[in-house]
């Protein structure tokens, strides 16, 4: 779709009209048939086709966040194809390895970390680990849109790392499918298909604001037993990355304090491991390199270029 656009009003081009229209229809018949509908897809639609007639500026924009988009509804559409269905689900083993390497002894036993701190937990850490968790895709977000604003190229790598560290941490899910700690605590080593998300620890956090926040969130999850690798763990070290490279100053000892909080949050709330937590910074780290290597040894990196003068 051409982003040159002329003294005539080419934004409402017969042509233009005709893709989006068709693909936000394709958009909503393919889901409704994969995972029924649901009010978010709407608002989806809405705001790309608002954003993309609005202005010059604002269609830029949704094409550049497109990328971001596409993630979304993959990670949707998730819910059609569970995981479990491919592979056993790993309930014991994995909860067996955390205990066996990281276990805490408490009162005669040795816990895991997750069991130690359900059982010592505090409620103003239940309060500062909630916000922290929120932070997990708004920070993402806000940090790609700096970008875009301030340099394409790097937003579209920022971008596309993103994207690429998430298609790693899918494939795993489906190689290793595996049940969180929260799972195991309530439903012990039994596997039950279509178990609903749960808040676990941040029920606190929910209950201290008398506020469904978490609950609202988890209720849409796509499948609970992706718990390895921890893919909240995962985002912020992609920020932490980009940040460093673009010279942010003191904004990165902000990023720093978030992607520790979160990695923390993860383990206290019983969301994951801490063996999610180390493999979903090693899922980062390899994205990152897989990425440097492309932009380094393919044609990537003219193509990325061309895309962002297109989007300047």
């Amino acid at each position: 779709m051409s982003l040159t656009y002329s003294s005539r009003n080419t934004l409402y081009s017969i042509q233009d009209f005709l893709v989006t229209t068709g693909l936000s229809l394709a958009y909503l018949v393919i889901s409704y048939f994969l995972i029924g509908f649901k009010s978010d897809q709407v608002v989806l639609i809405m705001i790309f086709n608002v954003c993309y007639y609005a202005s010059v500026f604002t269609r830029k924009f949704i094409l550049g966040f497109s990328i971001f988009i596409v993630y979304w509804i993959i990670f949707d559409y998730m819910k059609a194809l569970p995981n479990y269905r491919f592979h056993e689900v790993s309930t014991a083993e994995l909860y067996n390895l955390e205990k066996s390497l990281f276990g805490i002894r408490d009162g005669g036993v040795v816990l895991t970390p997750n069991e130690y701190f359900k059982l010592h937990h505090l409620t103003i850490v239940d309060v500062v680990s909630g916000f922290f968790y929120l932070m997990w895709i708004p920070v993402p977000l806000a940090f790609a849109a700096f970008l875009f604003f301030k340099n394409r190229t790097q937003f579209l790598y920022f971008s596309l790392s993103f994207v690429l560290v998430n298609l790693i941490g899918f494939v795993i899910y489906y190689l290793y499918p595996a049940a969180p700690p929260w799972y195991i605590q309530e439903h012990g080593y039994e596997f039950i298909a279509n178990t609903p998300g749960n808040t676990a620890g941040l029920a606190r956090f929910d209950a201290f604001f008398n506020a469904p926040i978490f609950a609202s969130i988890y209720s849409k999850s796509s499948n609970v037993f992706a718990a390895m690798p921890s893919l909240h763990s995962s985002y912020p070290v992609i920020v932490v990355y980009y940040g460093i490279k673009n010279r942010l100053g003191w904004f990165n000892a902000f990023f720093t304090v978030v992607m520790l909080g979160i990695w923390f949050t993860a383990i206290y709330t019983s969301h994951h491991y801490l063996l999610d937590v180390i493999a979903g910074i090693s899922c980062a780290i390899i994205a990152i390199w897989l990425f440097n290597y492309l932009i380094a040894n393919s044609g990537l990196k003219r193509l990325l270029d061309r895309y962002a003068k297109a989007i300047a």
